[in-house]
């Protein structure tokens, strides 16, 4: 999945808009928390941070690419930093799992005007 795939499908997501933080990070958000992060910086390379649930976390660390997050890794975020560390189905599937986590999570206020 490359950055445009990735905005192309958190954007298809249910009340998600994107927003520029930190000068160069592309972040997906539903309400007012993000959901899904990536760097637009071209020298970087690919890296998208997501949240995700104890189990995945655990998982998704050992595999070689992915790291926990910085700042956000004890909050359980990984980043991804090869494109080829997940398939295109697992990546849109932890990207849908982190939109839907950060939605549950989300005071009822918000939700309820969401729906």
């Amino acid at each position: 999945m490359n950055v445009e795939e990735l905005r192309t499908y958190c954007l298809s997501l249910p009340h998600a808009f994107e927003d520029i933080k930190w000068g160069n990070d592309l972040c997906f958000c539903i309400g007012d928390k993000m959901f899904a992060t990536t760097s637009l910086n071209p020298t970087s390379g690919f890296s998208c941070s997501f949240k995700c649930t104890p189990e995945n976390y655990a998982k998704l660390i050992e595999r070689e690419g992915i790291v926990s997050a910085p700042y956000t890794g004890r909050f359980g975020w990984v980043c991804v930093k090869k494109k080829n560390a997940l398939n295109s189905e697992e990546f849109t599937e932890l990207i849908k799992e982190s939109y839907e986590a950060v939605k549950e999570g989300l005071p009822a206020k918000i939700q309820k005007e969401l729906k």
